[in-house]
């Protein structure tokens, strides 16, 4: 069975203000959309300096070799495994057991406990794989000039080229939506001057390479494993195809195309009866009459239907032409590109488009690029935040039908959780620990001290109802909204009263890699009582099971509370024990400042100093997803230039001169944690648009967190919660213009600095500000 692919680009209050309202469909500016590119004056000799193109499901690397092109590739759904049940029969005997050692301060006894008893079967789970190589042997190219390579985030298409003799070559290579096909075209300017050798490969130990006419396919097999793939490419030609030595030789061309369809039999994680010795050659059809030109335009009109709807500017200072690695070393020592922090929330974009489109898996830790059959963490899906990282910014920066992979997985994982549920912890509802694969196990994994984590169910809820406070669609609600009845269910179920003080709290469990396996990590009390909330707001707006969300209303207030410690700190557990000179890359404890909302300046300002004071002794120095994280809070804590700060740090070369690795970027602006982890991509990008705008409590502000370092710059098409789309620019450091469009009808309030506005609005109707809160008083 063929996978489907869903192809789904689917009374006015004011004092002394003027407001413009018109009929637009939009709140953009009339300003054209930038041009952002990567470029590079030299082909990549490192994964980390290939450049990726995607569809969600075909991803690529791609190196811009001349004498010899290498191209990577991956299809998501080949992993080692099978579709496998990871509970462990009996697990719940052994809950009460764990809960008393905790409680009595015999955590040894409980991790060892819990590590014979109450972990996955297996411990561990499985890994990505890569597909295969894609390379060309270019005749006589050793001597060449006038080298040039890029990706251009604003049509997703990468390209290479230059000159031998008089000959102008060129190379452009694109992963298309509409089609599923990766296709490649190769020119010279002067006819039958290309020539060139082409050929599949991997490396797996269990493949085959058989070549035929104008194609070659490639059959994979995974090691450990029951998945198996094919992948076959297609060469239209204006010159010669010959079969040499199992590779495809073409001669006298000034113009080839090759296109390459890939899949696998994987269909679901308990199905894996695919037929992709049927999939592939079908998709080669639709295609194999057609031009590259068409194929091209096919794609640009889909990504651009995407694309388009944002822009961001940093103004005119800081352009550059330069190679983006050698901007990255330049922004290490002087921050002086503020164009580069805007190329690099348009590459997360792009980065999203490519890993993340409806139909497909979610974006895994390395989105869905990677080159190694073991994989750095599996390259898998870890819910403690990597997952959860990916998605922060698809809703604000005007992609969110690319959130829904994360919503389809979530559905998987309420089927496998709910066995966990009950084979562990002898509840109904579901949970997921802290990792993921394709197969979705649920159960704890790896070890005691970090695998029982229970904060997952409600993590990724919290993305269903982010959506719908961005979309404000009652539909998606509505179908979803099970979801987060049973994950509040589950939790209703586990929390227990600590026998110490009272409270409800969860045990056991941990906060994500900190102080082992304990009793009431305040993250957990954190995520749990946002789920409550929203579970029975979410049940008032459908009206709507009622009477089980009246069983959470009186559990709130019972959960363990944040508490400030003797150190003016927020804590992160029960027992006031946190060490300030913990500089530990995870500050989970302050997920109620973001992602969530809990604790801020309005409602909670003492716990929001508190949370300030826990992270400035976590310290600036982090992994690159931690470096993002802390970009966000810093955002919250509504001081720019110390967001500013970790974010040069970001965007500062991953690769020291010293040899080693730290937290930063590699020279494809992958974000390193080291190593590759897409999460501080998306993160970083997502601190930067939480300088620009927040609407995490019942109002949007505006420049709440803006770096003094980026004192102009313009944004259209940023998303706010309540169904609201801006554009506003800046100059000097202030706020010169805003336009909103109302997409739902919701009441809206602006704030910027001390002063706000409180409107009504029209669905469908903009609203332009001139000179509306232009200064700061």
């Amino acid at each position: 069975m063929k996978k489907q692919i869903v192809h789904t680009i689917k009374k006015l209050s004011i004092v002394a203000l003027a407001i413009t309202i018109s009929s637009c469909n939009n709140a953009k500016s009339n300003q054209q959309k930038e041009t952002f590119k990567l470029q590079y004056d030299e082909p990549a000799e490192k994964w980390t300096e290939a450049l990726p193109v995607g569809n969600g499901s075909l991803g690529a690397m791609i190196y811009g070799g001349v004498s010899q092109e290498h191209i990577q590739f991956n299809e998501e759904t080949l992993w080692r495994g099978q579709p496998h049940d990871y509970s462990h029969e009996g697990a719940g005997e052994y809950l009460g057991e764990i809960r008393t050692l905790l409680a009595t301060g015999k955590q040894l006894e409980a991790q060892r406990l819990a590590q014979e008893h109450f972990m996955s079967d297996p411990i561990k789970q499985i890994h990505y794989q890569p597909f295969g190589d894609i390379y060309f042997d270019f005749k006589n190219h050793e001597n060449y000039k006038n080298y040039k390579r890029e990706l251009n985030l604003n049509n997703a298409v990468s390209s290479v080229s230059y000159t031998v003799e008089d000959v102008a070559y060129k190379r452009e290579v694109l992963s298309s939506f509409p089609d599923q096909i990766i296709a490649i075209n190769v020119s010279a300017s002067k006819e039958k001057a290309l020539n060139f050798d082409l050929w599949l490969d991997a490396i797996h130990e269990d493949k085959s390479v058989v070549t035929s006419n104008n194609t070659q396919t490639l059959v994979v097999k995974v090691k450990d494993g029951v998945l198996w793939g094919v992948s076959t490419l297609k060469i239209k030609t204006d010159g010669t195809v010959t079969t040499t030595d199992g590779k495809l030789q073409i001669t006298d061309a000034s113009n080839a195309t090759v296109y390459l369809s890939a899949a696998t039999n994987y269909v679901d994680f308990n199905d894996v009866t695919g037929t992709p010795e049927k999939i592939v050659p079908e998709t080669l059809v639709n295609v194999q009459d057609q031009s590259f030109e068409f194929v091209k335009e096919r794609h640009i009109s889909d990504y651009q239907s995407l694309y388009n709807r944002f822009q961001i500017s940093f103004g005119d200072n800081g352009k550059s032409k330069n190679p983006t690695d050698k901007r990255i070393a330049d922004f290490s020592k002087t921050p002086n590109d503020p164009q580069l922090v805007a190329l690099y929330v348009e590459y997360a974009r792009y980065l999203t488009i490519a890993s993340s489109r409806p139909g497909t898996k979610p974006a895994t830790l390395q989105g869905i690029w990677n080159d190694k059959l073991t994989p750095p963490w599996f390259s898998s899906y870890t819910t403690n935040i990597n997952l959860e990282m990916n998605y922060w910014p698809v809703e604000m920066y005007n992609l969110s039908e690319c959130h829904e992979p994360l919503f389809d997985l979530i559905e998987d994982l309420s089927i496998t959780g709910s066995k966990v549920a009950k084979t562990h912890y002898n509840a109904d509802g579901w949970i997921v620990h802290h990792n993921v694969d394709i197969w979705r196990g649920a159960a704890p994994v790896n070890a005691s001290h970090h695998g029982i984590w229970l904060g997952g169910a409600a993590w990724l809820s919290s993305h269903i109802w982010e959506h719908y406070l961005f979309t404000q669609d009652k539909e998606f609600l509505k179908k979803r909204y099970p979801l987060l009845r049973n994950a509040a269910l589950f939790y209703s179920q586990f929390l227990h009263e600590d026998p110490n003080t009272g409270y409800l709290i969860s045990s056991p469990s941990n906060s994500p890699e900190i102080g082992g396996l304990v009793a009431g990590p305040t993250m957990d009390h954190q995520l749990i009582r946002a789920l409550f909330k929203t579970t029975i707001e979410a049940s008032k707006i459908l009206d709507q099971d009622a009477e089980f969300t009246s069983t959470l209303k009186p559990m709130i207030n019972k959960i363990a509370p944040n508490q400030i410690g003797k150190h003016g700190q927020l804590q992160e557990w029960m027992e006031d024990k946190d060490n300030p000179e913990n500089h530990h890359r995870h500050v989970s404890h302050l997920w109620a400042v973001h992602p969530g909302n809990e604790i801020n300046f309005d409602e909670t300002p003492d716990l929001m100093q508190a949370a300030k004071q826990s992270l400035e002794y976590r310290g600036d120095n982090g992994t690159g997803w931690s470096l993002a994280w802390k970009i966000n809070f810093w955002s919250r804590f509504k001081d720019g230039d110390h967001a500013y700060k970790l974010l040069h740090k970001l965007l500062s070369p991953a690769e020291r001169p010293n040899g080693k690795v730290g937290g930063g970027s590699y020279p494809n602006l992958f974000d390193a944690h080291p190593p590759f982890q897409i999460d501080g991509n998306f993160g970083g990008a997502s601190g930067i648009l939480e300088m620009l705008l927040q609407s995490q409590l019942k109002y949007i502000e505006l420049l709440p967190a803006l770096p003094s370092t980026l004192p102009e710059g313009h944004v259209s098409g940023i998303l706010a919660r309540g169904g609201f789309e801006l554009a506003f620019s800046w100059e000097a450091g202030t706020l010169k213009n805003v336009s909103v469009l109302s997409k739902s009808g919701m009441p809206c309030v602006l704030k910027y600095g001390d002063k706000s506005i409180e409107f009504e609005t029209e669905a469908g109707k903009t609203y332009n500000f001139d000179g509306l809160l232009n200064k700061k008083s």
